[in-house]
């Protein structure tokens, strides 16, 4: 529910659910920080409404928005309207920065799950078998029930997550900042962001070092096994803290692509790593 203060309109809410960042959420994606142009241009329209007296303001809130975003495209919208409200607060001096940022964090994991779970997994699935079965007999309408099958629920999805989006930002997140839930949100939040992070480390990031340690029968110990024994993950999640580590000190995300394709080439050839 819209409060009499607020800047933004159900106009600008639809817009921002069907504009052309929010349907381009993976046109401009790149490795370093996947959907974050798109999400700031599905938001700009917005953040200039909500700063339109402070540039300084609207300056912050668009680097805030180049952070790393990845999520289910349909569910940007969801995000987009969370952010949309907590932007009006921060703009009152009722949020910081950092909040907006943790909670942006903390959704990205749970609602891929779901989101990939259904639209990937089930609902395209679903809609590529009844399109190419039609197809195969020559039906014309395989390619279009495929393309109404799919994108019918996903435009519902967009637009009703984007308006319970912002409703959820001012019914729920302004009580909680009046009954002081909110830092126990945002601390929750803090806490599931570090796991979202964690996890992806494990099982975006990874590799097998392949030197033998030794052999008991035809049971070959690798010393991948030890380490995968002492805490499975710990190349991935030790490969990450480095990355970060070399970004914090300013070094080009492209030469950590060009040099992780060149350790990997070496690696492989000398048999260290193995696929």
């Amino acid at each position: 529910m819209k409060t009499s203060n607020s800047k933004i309109t159900k106009k600008d809410i639809t817009n921002m659910a069907f504009n052309q960042g929010s349907l381009g959420m993976e046109f401009s994606w790149n490795y370093e920080r996947q959907m974050h142009i798109s999400f700031a241009m599905m938001i700009n329209k917005i953040l200039k409404k909500v700063y339109k007296n402070d540039e300084e303001g609207y300056k912050e809130a668009l680097v805030r928005h180049l952070e790393f975003f990845n999520i289910t495209p349909q569910f940007a919208p969801f995000v987009g309207g969370i952010v949309a409200s907590m932007e009006e607060m921060k703009a009152r001096g009722e949020v910081d920065g950092e909040a907006i940022s943790s909670i942006k964090t903390a959704l990205m994991g749970p609602l891929s799950g779901i989101g990939d779970s259904i639209f990937v997994g089930c609902l395209r699935v679903i809609a590529v078998g009844i399109g190419i079965s039609l197809a195969q007999t020559g039906n014309i309408l395989g390619p279009i029930l495929y393309f109404l099958l799919y994108n019918i629920p996903a435009f519902i999805v967009r637009y009703f997550g984007a308006h319970l989006g912002y409703d959820i930002g001012f019914n729920y997140l302004q009580k909680m900042q009046q009954n002081g839930m909110m830092n126990k949100l945002l601390a929750a939040a803090s806490i599931l962001g570090v796991m979202v992070i964690g996890c992806m480390s494990k099982d975006m990031v990874w590799t097998t070092i392949n030197i033998q340690l030794g052999a008991v029968g035809e049971e070959i110990t690798t010393l991948q096994s030890v380490l995968d024994g002492i805490m499975p993950g710990m190349i991935g999640l030790g490969g990450t803290w480095l990355y970060y580590w070399l970004l914090k000190k300013k070094v080009n995300p492209i030469m950590l692509i060009v040099g992780t394709m060149i350790v990997g080439i070496i690696g492989a050839y000398f048999g260290v790593l193995a696929g």
